[in-house]
């Protein structure tokens, strides 16, 4: 498909859209539940009313504010529904054109509508995920003709490197860098992986981006494939995501279909296939070493680094690895330049961030907003405090691998640099409100245990050094725990985290560790008091 066409099927698209004088979008994610009955009840409800040719009812993706699903989106006008179901249907058609129900309608000053600011989830709620010609009306796939026809793969990096887009998995690696080192290795063969192997306690960052616009995610590896040189590509997904696989699978029959994918791209000589590979739910797959012997059909451990999987990764060939998120800004950067994109966050950490907000929180969800946005500004204003009045105590960053910031620290910019300050780590963007009623050895022997539960086992300090924290965190929460338990505690905390081979090992202390330095008390506290000697006794 050239860019003619493609504009050809944008703009019929669009005018067979605009013969609806209104739209009624259903948040059709999986935080929306019943969402198939909402939209049976609404095309029933317009039928009777003889308006099929006035109404479109359209599923999408994920509109962001979980809390208050099932959510309903009503255009124009923008008018945001919550808690919706069947038997609001009749209301819901009956409004249109008069005044909105307000029983069901969200404040349109609502912050969490309000201050976001939406790059990665523009077009989130907004399209049908099921649907190629929603993505292309609305833009889709012009940033790849366009790189494709105006810019060299060369160029393509330097767009990337000037971006300052850093991954969005977690270590924040500079992605315009780790592009650079793959397209100069050496090699007639090179891969291309795609990250989907979300696994953070009360993260959904990346399934809700695959569930609403996967044709985003392929677009970006299409690009990525082209500046790098691949022609092979595997999207690692896990498998308890079956609405992502269903629609990454639709999505890339689609995109093969137009000639986005496969041979000879927009008449192009660059050729690209994209495969599924599913995870079976291993934690430690997330690190891309351990990923690439499970897409190899190998059991998924650890490799020990260098060389790195630019230089020798699937089948010893140089391969890109890239997650969800960080896909999915490219095309926007390609498209509007890398000026735009590092006009956006802090001096080193640019653009703008997905967090999934959970805990306790009123308004639980998935949130865009700019780099070095305060904590408090996304967990009071956008996520809209704590509720039935509890005080806020702590807010955990990073899932297992991140580290829990006290109220004290609330105005602090988040951004990578910031972040790792605080003993805590940006992650792929879970972030957990905690308050009061919580106690934080609790918390973070939950984290222990989890990290503990997925070591592969293949080195020891992760393999032990988890189960004996573990073990230790049991007797501080049982109150028998000695000062010498918790001498022991940091010391093996700083083994783990200097000795352990991955990531998973190197991190998994983290929970502990920050929470040994802002909450120490809560340790102190639970340690036995140690008997009084008597004087002069053997």
């Amino acid at each position: 498909m050239h860019r003619e066409e493609l504009a050809a099927v944008a703009a019929e698209h669009q005018r067979h859209l605009d013969t609806f004088a209104h739209h009624i979008l259903v948040c059709a994610g999986l935080g929306c539940p019943g969402n198939q009955a909402i939209v049976a009840a609404l095309r029933r409800e317009i039928a009777k009313q003889k308006l099929q040719n006035q109404v479109l009812v359209r599923k999408t993706g994920c509109m962001g504010l979980c809390a208050l699903g099932p959510l309903v989106l009503v255009l124009p006008g923008e008018i945001t529904y919550q808690t919706v179901s069947p038997d609001d249907a009749a209301d819901i058609v009956a409004s249109l054109g008069q005044e909105p129900v307000e029983r069901l309608r969200l404040p349109p000053d609502l912050p969490f509508l309000t201050r976001q600011h939406k790059n990665v989830l523009a077009l989130s709620g907004r399209i049908d995920p099921e649907n190629i010609r929603d993505y292309i009306a609305a833009g889709g796939y012009g940033a790849l003709c366009a790189a494709l026809a105006d810019m060299r793969p060369v160029d393509v990096v330097r767009c990337i490197q000037k971006s300052g887009l850093r991954g969005r998995g977690g270590a924040g690696y500079p992605t315009g860098l780790k592009w650079a080192t793959v397209a100069k290795a050496p090699g007639n063969r090179k891969y291309l992986i795609c990250n989907g192997d979300e696994g953070d306690p009360g993260a959904f960052m990346d399934r809700s981006i695959l569930e609403s616009t996967p044709h985003a995610v392929l677009e970006g590896m299409i690009i990525a494939a082209y500046a790098v040189g691949a022609s092979q590509g595997y999207i690692y997904v896990r498998a308890e995501y079956p609405l992502a696989i269903k629609r990454l699978k639709l999505a890339i029959r689609e995109a093969e279909c137009r000639n986005l994918l496969g041979h000879s791209i927009c008449g192009l000589s660059f050729d690209l296939t994209i495969q599924i590979r599913l995870g079976a739910g291993a934690f430690v797959c997330g690190e891309e070493t351990a990923l690439i012997e499970s897409v190899e059909a190998h059991r998924g451990i650890p490799r020990p680094r260098p060389p790195y999987p630019a230089e020798k990764g699937l089948w010893g060939c140089p391969t890109l690895i890239n997650n969800v998120e960080t896909y999915a800004n490219i095309p926007p950067i390609v498209e509007r330049g890398p000026g735009w994109f590092s006009a956006l966050g802090t001096d080193r950490s640019k653009g703008t961030k997905v967090f999934a907000l959970t805990g306790k929180i009123r308004h639980a969800g998935l949130v865009e907003v700019p780099m070095g946005m305060s904590l408090r500004e996304i967990i009071f204003d956008i996520g809209g405090g704590i509720p039935d009045g509890r005080a806020f105590k702590a807010v955990q960053t990073g899932g297992p691998s991140g580290g829990c910031i006290p109220e004290e620290f609330l105005d602090t910019p988040v951004s990578y640099e910031s972040l790792n300050e605080l003993g805590s780590i940006m992650g792929s963007g879970g972030m957990i409100v905690i308050d009061e009623t919580s106690c934080m050895i609790d918390v973070v022997k939950y984290f222990m245990e989890f990290s503990m539960e997925e070591s592969c086992g293949k080195c020891v300090p992760c393999r032990v050094g988890t189960v004996q924290v573990h073990r230790l965190l049991t007797r501080f929460q049982e109150r028998r725990a000695t000062a010498a338990d918790l001498a022991m505690l940091e010391d093996l905390c700083d083994l783990i985290q200097h000795a352990s081979l991955c990531g998973l090992g190197q991190s998994a202390p983290n929970p502990v560790l920050s929470t040994l330095h802002h909450f120490r008390q809560e340790y102190l506290d639970r340690i036995v008091p140690a008997e009084p000697t008597t004087e002069g006794q053997a």
